[in-house]
């Protein structure tokens, strides 16, 4: 089995991701838009015997997403599953009630947590009919894209997006033997997180942590595996309780 795992590749979720597929048997393409992080991956990967080669990119060219997927086949072989991780919009544009984000920075949220997963999603589709059928898409997403999302809204709109891109693609392609699943993360310990925000958010989780990366890569990992190979067009939420928490205190 191959796996692209295919922005932030080389840190975070991705890292951990990359890491969870690899383990698992995979050989695994990391793409990362900085080279150092895409090639530390990788040496962490071949050095517990995996097979893993660096990818660098930007996810906002469609040429460069393209690449990804050629390379992988060039590499591999074929293309089994491909794994979209980068996303959020603090880490791109600033946190602002509605009415004061300007066209720019929703642009750039869009960007950054749906455009390119389409784009890369028609890249991955071609591959799989190219090879016979079959295959996978995991996209990472979020909790904000199935509730309210203050002081997010470019995101919350985009995560709403992609689970309703899984759907479709589930609906078109599954004749053809191609699933597309999201894993909609809450909170999530990651570097590009604001630890003073995380550690703020503990109490309203009912598991009374924040997750880590960890948590959303063996989700990725299932729902790229046969275990889950009757499940399509879903959105698996790990979120620590969060979405399932009663109006009411415990």
């Amino acid at each position: 089995m191959s796996a692209l795992v295919i922005g932030g590749g080389g840190e975070g979720i991705g890292r951990a991701i990359s890491r969870a597929f690899a383990a698992a048997g995979a050989a695994v393409a990391v793409a990362d838009v900085d080279p150092d992080r895409a090639h530390d991956a990788v040496h962490e990967l071949t050095e517990s015997g995996a097979r893993a080669v660096p990818l660098v990119g930007d996810v906002r060219s469609r040429s460069d997403l393209d690449g990804f997927v050629t390379r992988t086949v060039g590499e591999f072989g074929r293309l089994d599953t491909l794994v979209t991780v980068v996303g959020g919009q603090v880490a791109f544009v600033p946190a602002v009630r509605l009415h004061e984000m300007g066209d720019e920075d929703w642009d750039l949220a869009y960007e950054m947590n749906l455009r390119y997963v389409v784009r890369a999603a028609q890249a991955a589709i071609r591959a799989f009919l190219s090879q016979g059928g079959g295959g996978s898409i995991v996209s990472v997403g979020s909790v904000a894209g199935v509730m309210a999302a203050p002081m997010q809204a470019g995101y919350g709109a985009a995560k709403a997006g992609l689970a309703s891109l899984a759907k479709t693609v589930a609906a078109e392609y599954a004749g053809d033997g191609i699933r597309m699943n999201v894993v909609a993360c809450g909170a999530i310990a990651t570097a590009a997180a604001n630890s003073a925000r995380r550690t703020a958010r503990v109490p309203e989780i009912p598991m009374g942590r924040i997750g880590v990366p960890d948590d959303a890569a063996a989700a990725a990992v299932y729902l790229a595996s046969p275990l889950a190979s009757y499940m399509t067009g879903q959105s698996l939420v790990v979120d620590g309780g969060v979405t399932v928490r009663g109006p009411f205190p415990t």
